[in-house]
């Protein structure tokens, strides 16, 4: 996904902007300057996208919470005018089967439904002890391992695909397999076509996971999957689906958060202490939130359409419109947080829109909360001497990802 308008697009003064934008040199963790500009004018405004297309792009905080929660809006990427993230997930949509992610009204409560279970607070409590003892292990390793050494392979990526193994119910056996296709798309080259092969490799595993679990169940994502398969409820590309969207939306963006609150606590070290010394839970929550809000990973955008028509802050986006709905603005918006762009661990101003809001915020939030409140805290507990090996500028950051981070993060002490 470029980062700037594609070849044979010229910017004019009167065009809409180009999205997604690029952010501005010496500052990593602020949303690009070109959707805080529109957004210090309207909550929404037009943009134009890959194809030419130019949707609607929701930069203000109260605007996108009401869009997230109005069932006009609609998640079907079938439907004409659909504003697609690049040519390959538009040239593939029918070729995929639906899911919780690309449905509306009782079809989305229907699939939605069958995830409820995996991620009742009980369930993400129970993994907490696994997810402890994968954090120190890894952090074992890195301590007896060689300096610098990059946290992004020994530390963000695995442990958010080996947290998942255990909740959707993988063998140990299969771990590492499991593992190398979850991380076969992220790696700083790999291409379209790995990240291809890699979805395609775990949707064949999940199927026969699926089939498997049938006849032996467990308390796991899978086996409940399972279990709707054989009520008829679902089919096994269906179930496999469903476990591999779970797994892909989970893995990705929890892997990105961590290294980049890594890099913004390093960065802000008043703050990295104050997350550091904590011993109540309560004050670590506060300071994930924050987080979460300041670093918002998703940077393309949620993409929507418009059912019928709808008015929101003064303007009207008329039904087969295209809607793009930017969590990074939103959750910088001076109207909703004062001094938006100050970290800020002890921030008490609402809740940030970082997992969406409605009926299709992210039903694995409670999961990557729990991580985040793990892992951060006991790096910096257990190498409290921790720094950055090279300059943050010099960091190669995801600029043409769907989610921001930093491919490598070489880090010492």
């Amino acid at each position: 996904m470029p980062d700037t308008a594609p070849a044979g697009v010229t910017e004019t003064s009167s065009a809409p902007p180009y999205f997604p934008a690029p952010r501005a040199a010496g500052c990593p963790f602020a949303p690009p300057p070109t959707v805080l500009e529109l957004n210090s004018a309207e909550q929404l405004s037009r943009v134009r996208i890959w194809d030419g297309s130019t949707p609607w792009l929701i930069t203000g905080y109260d605007a996108i919470r009401m869009l997230f929660a109005d069932p006009r809006v609609s998640v079907d990427d079938r439907k004409p005018g659909y504003p697609h993230w690049n040519e390959g997930m538009q040239s593939t949509v029918h070729q995929r089967p639906r899911s919780v992610f690309t449905s509306d009204a009782e079809e989305h409560s229907r699939y939605r439904r069958m995830l409820t279970k995996p991620f009742t607070y009980k369930r993400i409590e129970a993994l907490r002890p696994a997810v402890q003892r994968i954090t120190d292990e890894h952090i074992d390793a890195i301590l007896a391992g060689p300096r610098p050494a990059d946290l992004v392979e020994s530390l963000s990526l695995p442990i958010p695909s080996l947290v998942i193994s255990e909740m959707l119910g993988v063998p140990y056996e299969d771990a590492e397999f499991f593992q190398a296709q979850a991380n076969r798309g992220m790696n700083r080259y790999a291409t379209a076509e790995d990240a291809a092969k890699g979805a395609g490799a775990l949707a064949r595993y999940l199927a026969g996971l699926v089939r498997a679990k049938a006849d032996e169940p467990g308390e796991n994502l899978v086996s409940d999957l399972a279990e709707r398969v054989s009520a008829g409820e679902l089919s096994v590309p269906e179930a496999a689906q469903l476990g591999t969207g779970v797994l892909i939306a989970g893995h990705e963006t929890t892997a990105n958060q961590i290294s980049l609150s890594v890099v913004a606590l390093l960065e802000h070290p008043d703050q990295l202490a104050l997350l550091r010394d904590a011993e109540d839970p309560k004050v670590v929550a506060v300071a994930v939130e924050e987080l979460m809000r300041y670093l918002s990973i998703i940077q393309t955008g949620q993409r929507r359409i418009a059912d019928e028509d709808i008015e929101v802050a003064g303007r009207v986006i008329r039904a087969g419109e295209g809607i793009i709905l930017d969590v990074a603005p939103a959750n910088w918006d001076p109207r909703r947080f004062p001094e938006p762009d100050r970290l800020d661990l002890e921030r008490q101003d609402g809740p940030h829109v970082g997992f969406g809001y409605g009926r299709h915020q992210c039903v694995g939030q409670q999961l990557a909360r729990m991580e985040l409140q793990i892992v951060l805290p006991t790096l910096f507990r257990r190498i409290p001497a921790l720094r950055l090996a090279a300059p943050v500028e010099e960091l190669a950051f995801k600029h043409d990802a769907l989610a921001y981070g930093v491919h490598e993060l070489p880090v010492t002490w």
